[in-house]
């Protein structure tokens, strides 16, 4: 007999809510990780030799030193109280919130993961497949009950907008280090400097390289903000994770005519939903996992079956597969 597990339950009309939440917030950092140089929200000068912070310059304290006028204890306790106590308190914070909710930076506010998603969209409609060097093409039914076509022109319109995307990246970068008039002033005239020519290009090739081919391997094996965050997420067992309620297995086995689980299927990152949560390290909470199983399971009277749990229940999801003598792959 299954015990009954409490959950955090995503109905159809609360799964679509939820994501068109994720993705204001989404479009909100979006615009203040392009804005916040223009307005001096957060930069580096490299000119002025100082950042500034929500428009006011931020300095370490180091003039006087430079010009001799303070000593090396003062000079020192200036880095340590201006630059490295902010840098672990927002450190702490992210590790903080990560431990108790997972990858939701990742998810819903870093800028790179909606062109993840973006450009899988395009790729999908262009191939079949999410990204170029998975095997299997995706189920021809969405979660909805729409017929994915494949269409070969759609691939003009990835690789255009990935570069597109690269040289807006490398330019809004470019704006960190830099004040922003003078490059998007030199861009609008076609007269950047050399060394800032050589760096929108070598940027540009670079991102348009991940955007079009290692969008979520990116994010899965390479950054060390998502892998800190997961790190920190695997600590605590008891944080938010999706959950999976085995014992109605039967009625996600066939949720999509291909006998393919649609769970599986709109996940960003590749991964497994219905795994365990040692085999989902790299989720991001994005829930479109959850908002599929919603869509595919609108009749059933019991609800879906993956939904967010946290507290004792995360721990029980988490030993339910030794506990119901079934293995993960089970359910892959």
């Amino acid at each position: 007999m299954h015990p009954i597990i409490p959950v955090i339950a995503a109905p159809l009309p609360a799964a679509r809510r939820m994501q068109r939440r994720r993705r204001l917030m989404q479009a909100t950092f979006y615009l203040l990780f392009i804005f916040a140089p223009v307005f001096n929200l957060f930069r580096v000068d490299l000119y002025a030799d100082h950042a500034w912070l929500l428009g006011f310059e931020w300095r370490l304290g180091l003039d006087a030193f430079q010009g001799r006028g303070a000593n090396g204890i003062e000079a020192g306790l200036n880095i340590v109280l201006r630059l490295i106590v902010p840098v672990f308190a927002l450190g702490g914070m992210l590790i903080f919130v990560a431990m108790k909710w997972g990858r939701l930076f990742c998810g819903w506010v870093c800028p790179h993961f909606p062109l993840v998603e973006w450009i899988n969209a395009l790729v999908i409609r262009a191939s079949g497949k999410a990204g170029v060097w998975e095997s299997q093409s995706l189920p021809a039914t969405t979660a909805d009950g729409r017929t994915r076509q494949r269409d070969w022109r759609w691939w003009p319109v990835a690789i255009v907008l990935a570069i597109a995307l690269a040289f807006s990246w490398a330019v809004v970068l470019l704006t960190y280090v830099l004040p922003p008039a003078e490059i998007y002033g030199n861009i609008w005239h076609g007269t950047p400097t050399r060394n800032q020519a050589v760096f929108l290009g070598i940027m540009t090739l670079l991102l348009s390289l991940d955007f079009l081919f290692a969008r979520h391997l990116f994010c899965r094996y390479m950054c060390s903000v998502g892998l800190f965050q997961s790190l920190a997420w695997m600590k605590n067992p008891r944080a938010l994770v999706v959950g999976f309620d085995r014992s109605r297995a039967s009625s996600c086995s066939t949720c999509l005519p291909e006998r393919e689980a649609a769970c599986i299927a709109v996940c960003p990152m590749r991964l497994k939903p219905r795994s365990i949560k040692r085999h989902m390290f790299s989720c991001t909470q994005c829930a479109l996992c959850l908002g599929a199983c919603a869509e595919t399971q609108q009749k059933n009277p019991d609800g879906p079956l993956l939904k967010w749990v946290s507290g004792k229940s995360a721990r029980q999801n988490e030993a339910g597969f030794s506990a119901s003598g079934t293995s993960p792959k089970d359910w892959m």
